[in-house]
């Protein structure tokens, strides 16, 4: 080595210690106002620690679930908005733990840059921590990586794991569904967090649209319709199942409702789905022309405008209709359990 020749840093190498201390110094108060008196120790250490308080719970269980958001992340990269894709994340866990009845205690994130860039950390986490807030859970811990040459410059990864708690005994797996059941459809607010990879292939490619252009027919431009955060249906559910006697609960994810509905059905039984019985949303429907995409793909790949499905028996349908609305929600009974030895989903009518 040459005498007077810099030796080579860890920065040189592409990654900036400086950057993720400031990173974290700026996400530190947000973070920690997502804490409750569970959390037994502050951000910065190894490990987090949750209190576990089992609330009088007889049989406590925990519930766990882990996801990211996909390639919904380039709708960010193309519009430079990231500070709700941390709540497409949050709200994609928490919905996922909630169809067994689960309570939402804590939540992690993994974040992976090719070049750590701290606004942008900050908009995401920013973004996660308001999820958490409104589904009620702390963040309380995660990882921010910077590994150059994994990602291109501008882009990175997101993923996070949520834990939540229910009792044994209210455990909600389907097993009480039985013929005749209803099935009552919550609205979803566009995408959520499915579909991404062929809605950007009809609106940029097929449509020729720009996310600032306008989405034809949706009044909104492309670029917002698309990235609408997901919604969690935790606590209008959380009243609901209060009331009415859930049977089973599905969160229409990858695959849509033809293979996210049979998920939860006991064998011998499929269901029959009206398709009518909802409005497709503009979106959808601009999805489903421009592209020309066939129904069954449409079912299988979006929500169409369902992002949550709740079973409840025949004699108290008015009862669960009645306290989705009281709790501003807009159901849609949208099918019943049939018999069906082949556990699948049929369709009558066609979206529109």
């Amino acid at each position: 080595m040459a005498k007077n020749k810099r030796g080579l840093t860890y920065r040189d190498a592409g990654v900036d210690i400086d950057a993720a201390d400031e990173s974290l110094r700026r996400v530190k108060e947000v973070v920690r106002r997502t804490f409750d008196e569970n959390v037994l120790e502050n951000i910065g250490s190894f490990g987090a620690m949750y209190r576990f308080d089992p609330q009088g719970m007889k049989e406590p269980v925990l519930v766990s679930s882990v996801d990211g958001v996909g390639t919904k992340l380039k709708l960010a990269f193309m519009t430079g908005k990231h500070d709700t894709v941390g709540i497409d994340l949050v709200s994609h866990c928490v919905n996922d733990i909630l169809v067994q009845g689960a309570r939402p205690l804590f939540f992690l994130d993994y974040l992976a840059f090719g070049r750590l860039e701290p606004d942008i950390v900050e908009a995401v986490i920013n973004g996660i921590a308001a999820g958490c807030r409104y589904a009620g859970c702390s963040l309380i811990g995660g990882e921010t990586a910077e590994m150059p040459d994994m990602y291109a410059h501008g882009e990175y990864d997101l993923a996070g794991t949520i834990v939540g708690v229910l009792d044994r005994s209210k455990i909600i797996d389907g097993s009480t569904i039985g013929e005749g059941d209803v099935i009552i459809g919550l609205r979803s607010t566009g995408l959520h967090t499915n579909g991404y990879s062929l809605a950007r292939k009809i609106c940029f490619e097929v449509g020729g649209l720009s996310v600032d252009d306008p989405m034809p027919g949706v009044g909104r431009t492309t670029g917002e319709a698309l990235m609408e955060p997901h919604r969690e249906y935790a606590r209008v559910m959380q009243v609901v199942m209060r009331i009415v006697t859930i049977k089973g609960m599905v969160h229409v994810t990858g695959g849509g409702i033809t293979d996210n509905l049979p998920r939860i059905l006991p064998e011998g039984l499929g269901a029959e789905v009206d398709l009518p019985a909802w409005p497709l949303p503009p979106l959808f429907t601009y999805l489903q022309e421009t592209g020309g995409v066939e129904q069954a793909e449409m079912l299988r790949t979006f929500n169409c405008g369902l992002g949550f499905l709740v079973f409840v028996s025949a004699d108290e349908e008015e009862k669960a209709i009645d306290a989705f609305r009281q709790a501003m929600e807009e159901p849609a009974v949208i099918g019943r359990v049939i018999r069906d030895s082949k556990g699948e989903v049929s369709y009558a009518g066609n979206l529109k």
